[in-house]
């Protein structure tokens, strides 16, 4: 069985990958399934995020930016992802301060 799933799963576009994986989610979230099958379909779907990943590398090295330079030509540029910001949340403390610092929120 095992066999025939990795061909069909090299074959997978990105769309086809993500909707499988939903799948997948959606039957362990239910709770009806024995922990072996559970399991099997963690695998299946952690096989799945990997192909995504490799989908989405693929892709990333393939898109190509066209701009005009300032003579008014058509260049093509390379991708450059922007760097991801940095998403830390601070939780302010509610109870009186004893140090001198200004709060804004």
């Amino acid at each position: 069985m095992s066999s025939k799933s990795k061909p069909r799963e090299s074959e997978l576009n990105f769309e086809g990958a993500m909707d499988r994986l939903e799948k997948i989610v959606e039957q362990m979230e239910s709770g009806k399934l024995p922990l072996e099958d559970l399991i099997v379909r963690y695998e299946e779907g952690m096989n799945l995020v990997k192909i995504c990943q490799e989908r989405l590398a693929n892709a990333e090295r393939k898109i190509e930016i066209i701009a005009r330079n300032s003579a008014g030509k058509t260049v093509v540029k390379e991708f450059e992802p922007a760097p991801e910001p940095e998403t830390s949340v601070h939780v302010a403390d509610e109870s009186p301060s004893t140090n001198d610092e200004i709060r804004l929120f």
